[in-house]
């Protein structure tokens, strides 16, 4: 549920007109062809739970760039969930990160700009998040760096930058891990999300980390998904 939005309640009508704009950042090309949108209209009631009406769904596919497109469609009972995405790797929301590779520092610049709709940690609805990286391997944990931590937001903005002093060469045999954690106070932290950018990384990842080992000096900024699952990290800060 970590991507639900949702409009404001209309009260007492049968042929509500809202006229409000719902967004999702983050949105990358690998989601506009696999993902759908699901549609949900419900009643609610202050003292039951909110009541199903109908829902619809459009996949992603369907829509150019640049482009409104209009529906008219009619709203059905609920659909079954599709059973064939894969539930292992559970989406916990989205980062968006920026990578260079500076000649003059003799490093790489990662910038943590900023997550949209993280999953909610609190009990109020909300996390506060900040954001940890480490450029691994790394054996004596001296490659961390950490964000602030931003109060009660699932769309927290950083514009931090990190720089990794490397040899350009070097690069290529480090992977960058960046977790999202929610800060809690008196107890240890939880573990929102991650993800993990190297040459041994699939997809968006691996493309982002060979474009910015390709052109020197050239910031690239990437959406990636955060999931609930990430390969040899320590959950505990």
């Amino acid at each position: 549920q970590a991507n639900k939005l949702r409009t404001k309640t209309l009260r007492n009508t049968l042929n509500p007109t809202w006229n409000e704009t719902l967004t999702y950042y983050g949105i990358t090309d690998e989601d506009m062809i696999r993902k759908t949108l699901r549609i949900s209209v419900c009643d609610e009631d202050k003292f039951r739970h909110n009541e199903f009406i109908g829902e619809t769904r459009i996949p992603l596919k369907k829509l150019k760039p640049n482009q409104t497109k209009n529906f008219n469609i009619c709203l059905e009972k609920q659909l079954p969930i599709d059973k064939t995405e894969d539930k292992s790797l559970e989406e916990r929301g989205r980062i968006l990160i920026s990578l260079k590779y500076s000649s003059q520092k003799q490093g790489l610049l990662v910038g943590i700009i900023r997550c949209a709709h993280l999953a909610a940690m609190d009990a109020n609805g909300y996390s506060d998040p900040y954001v940890k990286t480490y450029l691994k391997p790394d054996e004596d944990k001296k490659s961390k760096h950490k964000t602030a931590v931003k109060k009660k937001t699932l769309n927290p903005e950083f514009n931090e930058e990190f720089c990794y002093e490397i040899k350009h060469g070097d690069l290529a045999k480090k992977t960058l891990e960046v977790t999202v954690w929610d800060y809690d106070i008196g107890k240890s932290n939880d573990f929102i999300g991650g993800v993990v950018l190297g040459i041994n990384a699939k997809g968006e990842r691996l493309k982002h980390w060979f474009d910015c080992l390709k052109n020197k000096d050239k910031k690239i900024e990437r959406w990636h998904t955060l999931t609930n699952e990430l390969p040899g990290a320590v959950l505990s800060d």
